[in-house]
């Protein structure tokens, strides 16, 4: 059976219960991207994450990067920048 990971909310809200092991390759996407390109918009980051697994995933990747991001976002290791009108990430 597959181990289940509860991902944290930056929000306090309930978390979901993923796949440890598409959390790990999720995560791990998310963070080469922010260190390559640091300061991307939410579309942005969604692009560049769906660019590199796309084929490779089995899943929803927005779905995966979304909730995997906030949970980064909740335990510290990304955080929002606002600039100018729009939200980006950046790498802690």
């Amino acid at each position: 059976m597959d181990e289940k990971i509860l991902t944290l909310h930056p929000r306090g809200k309930k978390g979901v219960r993923v796949s440890r092991a598409k959390y790990d390759v999720m995560k791990a996407t998310i963070v080469d991207v922010l260190e390559e390109k640091p300061g991307l918009t939410h579309p942005e980051l969604t692009d560049a994450v769906e660019d590199r697994l796309e084929g490779k995933f089995g899943g929803s990747i927005p779905w995966y990067m979304e909730s995997v991001k906030l949970d980064l976002e909740a335990r510290k290791a990304i955080k929002r920048v606002l600039k100018g009108k729009a939200e980006t990430y950046r790498l802690v």
